[in-house]
């Protein structure tokens, strides 16, 4: 094949390495392959060159890869052309934004040579289809009269706006039953009376999954079957013959169709659907007796059909398993978050024992001091894991209300000021003369300014300089964190909010951290309705993060939400009982409250619990969720089932905080929801509430 009849591949990538391993891969493919190292010599070659598919770098300084994808989707010559998007970085939302920019596939780097070539080697055949069905109507044109020229060209175009609204329509999805009810009522009318996608999954034990289009009575009518007995003989027939055969190689394009030919040719064609691996699904055409049989044109058609079908089908299956491996992480950062929780709590409430029993010695008061700043460090980062799957699942729910800026800011210093006098640094804070209103979770939006407060303590050099600066600018309510530590350098900029990104900021990391703070500051401000900003000069030149959220006009005093009450009070003696299966954890915790002159028993199972309670008859219980035998919500139904134990005060622990969780403790009869390890401030704090002051006996208190 000479130069000028070589079908063209647009590569760009701003890193020459890159390029020169795209034309080592794909040399072998004979393609005359053009190179851009940026998005602007891209779009010069698209304006002189028709291009079979462009893969295109996601991350190029100036204009990325996604700006370039617009553009090229902006040009009519060009709309249909397609791209795969190039990233080191996959991620949800990058795979959405790539996808809504027109992407028809997505690779991530380092490549593997088989793939590429094996994809590019299907736009390639699809290209030259596309161009043979140009050819062919050329050449009727040329011999036809006007009138069979008209016809001929008419033909060509729809069907080549037909393959484009293929291109669009089934790409559009992410989801196999939405991809396969398009492609069916996509092939009804245009290339039959009935069509049928149609898999077969053993493994999941679903056997056969069919969507059908029939043309009946001039509408079309989409349907989904479980058997092949719903369809003619000889369509199912044809179908399982496919379906079931010898997968195809990674490499192939789609074979040659089966037919069932009858008196004047075949009505019947039946198309594997083929992924890099396997058959995903057979796409099987039937025509009535009354239409035409399948001519060349039709089955050159039906072959570009099914391989634009096939790689949506592909993506929507790829796309499923990401979201399976994305779920599975989250369930594990949730288990792998509980599980640090449970040795937590004996070493929190062993630091308050020390605290109380401690004799002033000064190696005892070190050692504890030490413990306690490091079990804080790791409930800050068992918590930020928490987060970080509660977000990416959709499981956090704000509780918004109308607020002065200044309440959330206190609250946010008071939680980082400990971080902050150990590091040596000056802390200053600046709030506008008037007050600031927004609409918000009080406590999230708290989180995020701390965690903002402690990014700039851990990385700004002893004695350094932090300044949280609030004020309202036009219509937004604008949050500054600045710190004059070591900077963030440009190519990190761009990424620093990313999951478990982190910028090497030293070699021993004494700061530790798991690079997922930034992550839920950006989420918690998106859900918000705001958005968040990183600025840096560079290595040295300090930080600067911006949080703008939509700000309020001064509310009427019923809009306002109440501050909540920050004292603590005495409490009054009661009979409690503490369930934990963790002995230490019971144990520790039993000491603390019997401290404080409560009558205190303890059990490490819920049937000793159910026992234990109907023999004290507590007035309060401090009971674990995850306990062998009975689990703490059948105990608690126990309890609120029995005369003895109905009115005791239900405090649930558990190292699981999800809403999902402290709805299921409400629902089984529990007042409180701590997750571990637990405030013992807090929790003496309930206790005394829930006293009647004189009589001794308990007054059940609101849900917490």
């Amino acid at each position: 094949m000479s130069g000028s009849d070589k079908i063209k591949i647009l590569l760009v990538d701003d890193r020459a390495e890159n390029l020169l391993a795209y034309r080592a891969i794909l040399g072998e493919l004979d393609l005359d392959l053009t190179f851009a190292d940026c998005g602007e010599e891209a779009l010069k070659a698209v304006l002189v060159n028709d291009f079979a598919v462009i893969m295109l770098d996601v991350n190029m300084p100036g204009m990325d890869g996604f700006e370039t994808a617009a553009f090229i989707r902006g040009r009519k010559h060009s709309a249909h052309t397609p791209i795969i998007f190039v990233t080191a970085f996959p991620d949800e939302f990058h795979a959405a934004r790539g996808y809504a920019h027109g992407a028809v596939d997505y690779l991530q780097t380092p490549i593997v040579p088989e793939v590429l070539r094996a994809k590019v080697r299907v736009f390639v055949e699809l290209f030259r289809m596309t161009e043979q069905v140009k050819r062919q109507s050329e050449e009727r044109l040329a011999f036809d009269h006007e009138r069979m020229r008209r016809a001929a060209a008419e033909e060509a175009n729809s069907r080549l706006r037909f393959l484009a609204q293929v291109t669009e329509v089934v790409g559009r999805s992410l989801d196999y039953d939405t991809t396969a009810r398009d492609l069916v009522s996509l092939t009804v009318p245009t290339l039959g009376d009935q069509a049928v996608v149609a898999r077969y999954d053993e493994t999941a034990g679903l056997g056969w999954q069919l969507v059908q289009a029939v043309a009946t009575g001039g509408a079309v009518v989409v349907e989904q079957l479980t058997s092949l007995e719903a369809l003619p003989v000889e369509f199912a027939e044809a179908i399982q013959q496919s379906l079931l055969s010898p997968a195809l190689p990674a490499t192939s394009l789609v074979s040659s169709p089966q037919s069932a030919p009858n008196a004047t040719g075949p009505k019947l064609i039946v198309l594997p659907l083929a992924g890099q691996k396997s058959t995903l699904a057979v796409l099987g055409i039937k025509r009535g007796p009354s239409a035409l049989p399948f001519n060349a044109d039709d089955r050159t058609l039906a072959e570009a059909l099914a391989s634009r079908a096939a790689m949506a089908l592909e993506n929507a299956s790829l796309y499923k398993d990401l979201e399976r491996a994305d779920r599975q992480k989250n369930e594990f950062l949730s288990m792998l978050a509980h599980e640090l929780r449970n040795p937590l709590a004996p070493i929190r409430t062993a630091v308050d024992v020390l605290r109380l029993k401690g004799n002033g010695h000064p190696e005892i008061e070190w050692a504890r001091e030490i413990i306690n700043r490091q079990t804080k460090h790791l409930v800050r980062l068992v918590d930020d894991l928490l987060d970080v799957s509660r977000i990416t699942g959709g499981k956090i729910r704000l509780d918004l209300e109308v607020v002065n800026a200044a309440s959330v800011i206190a609250a946010a210093v008071e939680t980082s000021r400990p971080i902050i006098e150990e590091s040596g640094h000056q802390m200053t804070t600046s709030l506008s003369d008037e007050p600031v209103w927004v609409r918000c979770d009080r406590v999230r939006l708290a989180q995020v300014l701390s965690n903002l407060l402690n990014n700039a303590a851990k990385y700004t050099q002893r004695g350094g300089s932090i300044r949280l600066l609030v004020e309202r600018v036009n219509d937004e309510a604008v949050f500054r964190v600045c710190d004059n530590g070591i900077g963030i350098s440009s190519e990190m900029l761009p990424k620093v909010f990313e999951l478990f990104t982190q910028v090497e900021r030293s070699l021993d990391r004494s700061q530790g951290g798991l690079g997922v703070g930034l992550t839920v500051v950006k989420r918690l401000v998106e859900m918000h309705g705001g958005r968040v900003e990183a600025a840096s000069s560079g290595a040295g030149g300090g930080s600067e993060f911006t949080v703008r959220l939509p700000a309020l006009e001064a509310p009427s005093e019923a809009e306002v939400a109440p501050e909540s009450p920050t004292e603590s009070r005495p409490t009054a003696p009661l009979r409690v009982l503490v369930v934990d299966d963790n002995a230490d954890a019971a144990d520790s915790l039993a000491f603390l409250l019997k401290h404080g002159d409560h009558e205190v028993r303890t059990a490490h199972d819920g049937r000793r619990a159910v026992e234990l309670a109907l023999e004290f008859r507590p007035q309060a219980v401090v009971l674990d969720l995850g306990l062998p035998e009975l689990d703490g919500y059948e105990v608690a139904r126990h309890l609120r089932k029995n005369e003895a134990t109905r009115g005791a005060l239900l405090v649930a622990l558990s190292g699981y905080g999800q809403q999902e969780h402290r709805r299921r403790a409400s629902e089984a009869g529990f007042d409180h929801h701590f997750v571990k390890p637990v405030d013992f401030a807090a929790l003496q704090r309930i206790l005394f509430e829930a006293h009647h002051a004189g009589s001794g006996d308990l007054i059940r208190v609101g849900s917490g």
